[in-house]
This record gives structure tokens, sequence and C-alpha cells, in this order.
């Protein structure tokens, strides 16, 4: 399959939607992103990438990382982690509390911020740093030692993580948190504050189409483990419009509020997209439809 021509007509064909969509606006870092910026890559399942557009310009991952949380929390944990938070979709916005109140702190999935939340808390005991645990990863799976934290993010999250405080505190009374509160978002903000370009999250994420198994051969997660993982991506990982996201494009996907959409072919390749213009759920305009016409054009879908 010539997926560089394939990307080129992707380009093409989604252009005039770069630039629709409003960028993050209650993260000032974020807000003042440029939401013309479009680049997209796929990775093969031995790393080859190619790409097209800004895909080598770096941006903000925000909750793209909770996939990479989420799988070292399970590699490291098993699977009593889902005695802490659920599999389902929510229905309602990321960092809602309504759901909590009413199912006793635990939170409805890993990928809305009260699961990530309690991910991250598991992997904070677990390893006694959570952001560098992701961070260490997130290098050696893409190849890039580079990767760093964008520290104006990661403070600018923190000025105005009241609602996430918020949700910490609310599972910490019901017992759902072990470590100090302050210290977890601590963690949670800098690990969302993480940079990367497309082809660095194509080729991290490949783990989840390889069925487990790490950049080097080694094997990360069961075969079981990472089904697990795609079946919640692709049922929870775009916020409350992932039954839309399945419709469209048919993948096990994660999302996040700086643009990006990590997408996952298992067997075959792993996509990235960016583009910071979000619609109203806090998906990428452009990057949505992109994934839509690569499943479309190609015909690739689990499905």
């Amino acid at each position: 399959m010539d997926y560089q021509a394939i990307l080129e007509r992707i380009a093409q064909d989604v252009a005039p939607l770069v630039g629709d969509g409003t960028p993050a606006e209650y993260i000032p870092a974020l807000a003042a992103v440029d939401p013309r910026h479009f680049g997209m890559a796929i990775a093969d399942l031995d790393g080859k990438v190619h790409g097209v557009g800004d895909w080598e310009r770096p941006f903000s991952t925000q909750s793209v990382t909770k996939v990479f949380a989420l799988a070292l929390a399970l590699s490291l944990g098993g699977d009593s982690l889902w005695e802490h938070v659920g599999r389902e979709p929510s229905g309602n916005p990321f960092n809602s509390l309504v759901q909590l109140e009413y199912e006793n702190g635990i939170p409805r999935n890993p990928f809305i911020n009260a699961g990530a939340l309690v991910v991250t808390d598991r992997l904070l005991t677990l390893t006694g740093d959570a952001s560098s645990e992701v961070l260490e990863f997130l290098r050696q799976e893409s190849g890039n030692p580079e990767l760093a934290f964008d520290p104006e993010v990661a403070e600018s999250e923190s000025a105005h993580g009241d609602r996430n405080a918020a949700l910490a505190h609310f599972m910490a009374s019901y017992g759902n948190i072990a470590n100090p509160v302050p210290a977890l978002l601590d963690h949670y903000f800098w690990q969302c504050s993480i940079e990367m370009n497309c082809a660095d999250l194509a080729r991290a994420a490949r783990f989840l189409a390889r069925h487990g198994l790490r950049a080097d051969g080694s094997r990360l997660l069961t075969r079981s483990e990472a089904k697990q993982i795609n079946a919640v991506m692709l049922t929870c990982g775009t916020y409350d419009a992932a039954g839309e996201f399945a419709y469209r494009v048919g993948l096990p996907g994660k999302s996040g509020v700086g643009g990006g959409i990590v997408a996952v072919v298992p067997g075959r390749c792993t996509l990235c997209v960016w583009s910071p213009g979000l619609d109203g759920q806090g998906n990428s305009v452009a990057g949505v439809a992109a994934l839509d016409r690569f499943t479309t054009l190609t015909g690739l879908s689990v499905f």
C-alpha cells in the first residue's frame, strides 16, 4: 500500500477544514497555537514512517499520553487497576464531576480526566515517578531521546487546574486515590505537557498494533491486554464523541486537546494526525476528517 500517496491525497481532501474549530482556550499555552497547522504520519510495524504537512512539528500531546500511562500501569500492576476505574463510555464531558458522585468515586473509564488521574495515581504508586516513567517510555518507543516536557504548558495547566483538583479530591474522599493530591496533580500536568510530533507518536504507539510487543521486540502487554486497551480506545478514546468517531473512522483512537489523535490498525500500522482546531467535544476537526478519509481510501478498519 502506497502510504505516502494516500497521505498526500488526504491532506488535499481535508485542506478546506484545516483552521476550522478553536484551539483549547482554557489552557492559555494552547490557546495561542495557530489552528491552521496540519500534519499526519503513518508508521508500519517495523517503524518506517511516512508523513505529510507539519508531521515533524512538535505539539502538546495532552490526553494522548493517557494511552501510554494506561499501558504502563497495566504492565506493572496488572488487572487490579480495573478495581479503581471502569471501562464504559461516559457520555459526559471529559472533565465532568457528575458521574463520580453517583458511582462512589469510581470513574467510568481511564481516558476521561478522573479516570486518567486514577491511572496516574496507580503509576505513581508503582514507580515513584509517574510522569518521568511515561516520558522515558515514549523516548524508547519513538526512538527519539530528545522528547521533553514543556514547562510553560505544565505551569499553564497547573494554574488553571481547579477542575482536575476537584476530581482528585472527590475521588480521594472515597479512598480511590492513594497518593497526596498535590503530588498526583503535579505528575498528571507534567505528563500532559510532553511535546511530540506525529512521527514520534505514530512510532510510540506501535506496541498496540504489534499486539503488545515493544519496539525492541520485548513484550510490554499480553495480546489480551493490548486488545483491551484498543477496545477502550475505540469506545472511550475521543471523549463523549466516541460513538461518532467509531462510526466515521472505525479504529481505536485517542485524542488530546492539543489537537493530536493517535489511531491503531491492529496488525498493520499506527497513525497520528495533528491539527489544533477543536470541535465542541475537544477533538481535532481536521484530524477526525483525515482519519475518516484514511479508512475510506484504504478500507482498513476493525470492522
